[in-house]
């Protein structure tokens, strides 16, 4: 797999800056004024994208209340059918393009989920720049197929894969000639509880599969985004809302703005402290260095004295001979004579009187 992917004019490689992604979901709750208030909130925060969701509620499921149709997982969903959940919680089509328009005039890279193939060809005519395939639609290898086929960068998460389903998903792209792909690691509860996300499976899937990786977080609060980028996360997705309180299906997990901003503003600062594998000294570690130990006289001292635990000692600052000369110089005599606080130098030892 390709470590470094273009997404319109962002590279995403492993020195580069994380790619923070705003996720709308259904936080606009059928309000395109809404969406645009979002669009204009992920900038203000510093995100670098805004990603949305293309389906309808007849391309993502059946209108069915069979048992199986029917949310009984223990989801902030529960007690409503698949079919009713997507019809409140899609985007409309007809609002994706003059979405696009304003992001990118926003300066915002904007990309979608597609469910099917009908939301592909309608994302193939809005030209997007890559393609996120869901946590869910990780195991639908005729939609992989499909969008791997076009040649874009692609996104997948892994909320719901197992080792097998992941290895497949790719097998699919490489043959498809596609090798833009990015893994994030995923856990699809919402929201999902800390000890669930093992984030140590970050560099993991990196290694397994020779792939940039990202996270998807479901997670509440700004830390576990934080600590992905430490592990080697390029991208980060978290949804966001305008306010938890407003409602819709996403809000529960959504992160506000400010909060979006806090973890943006996080993650940059992390990127900086990450730095490189040095063991050099900074210009202001060099001048600290200064106050380090060293051996001084700690005494008042005549010429002949014999130097002792009581009148030679390590202590700071760094003027005088290197502390692993102490036990050498012990039992030694003073060459001349020497006030305390005088820093300890070779020129200062009687080697002839000895």
């Amino acid at each position: 797999m390709n470590k470094e992917i273009r997404i319109g004019n962002r590279i995403i490689s492993e020195t580069s800056p994380t790619l923070i992604v705003a996720e709308m979901s259904a936080n606009h709750r059928m309000d395109f004024d809404v969406a645009v208030e979002i669009l204009r909130a992920a900038r203000d925060a510093g995100a670098d994208a805004v990603k949305i969701q293309t389906y309808t509620a007849d391309t993502i499921t059946l209108d069915c209340e069979d048992p199986c149709f029917q949310i009984t997982q223990g989801t902030l969903w529960d007690g409503t059918t698949l079919h009713k959940l997507y019809e409140q919680a899609y985007t409309p089509w007809e609002w994706q393009p003059r979405l696009q328009k304003i992001a990118e005039e926003m300066g915002l890279l904007f990309f979608s989920s597609p469910f099917d193939p009908s939301s592909v060809d309608f994302l193939e005519e809005m030209n997007v720049p890559a393609y996120k395939i869901a946590s869910f639609e990780i195991t639908d290898i005729p939609l992989i197929r499909k969008i791997a086929r076009l040649g874009k960068p692609m996104i997948l998460a892994t909320g719901v894969a197992r080792l097998a389903d992941i290895e497949l998903a790719l097998a699919t792209c490489k043959e498809e000639g596609n090798e833009d792909v990015i893994l994030l690691k995923c856990c699809s509860a919402y929201p999902t509880p800390y000890e669930d996300i093992n984030l140590r499976t970050i560099p993991s899937m990196g290694e397994t599969f020779g792939c940039l990786t990202g996270l998807s977080d479901h997670s509440m609060g700004t830390a576990v985004a934080g600590a992905a980028v430490a592990l080697g996360a390029r991208m980060v997705e978290k949804h966001l809302t305008l306010r938890r309180a407003d409602g819709g299906a996403d809000a529960a997990f959504s992160m506000e703005p400010e909060e979006f901003r806090e973890m943006v503003e996080n993650i940059r600062i992390i990127e900086k402290a990450l730095g490189k594998v040095t063991y050099d000294l900074t210009f202001g570690q060099t001048k600290e260095r200064e106050h380090s130990r060293s051996l001084f006289v700690a005494k008042d001292m005549k010429a002949g004295d014999i130097f002792t635990p009581e009148n030679l000692r390590s202590v700071r600052p760094a003027n005088g001979l290197h502390t692993k000369y102490y036990e050498e110089l012990l039992g030694k005599r003073i060459k001349r004579d020497a006030k305390l606080g005088t820093p300890m130098s070779w020129d200062l030892v009687d080697f002839e009187g000895q």
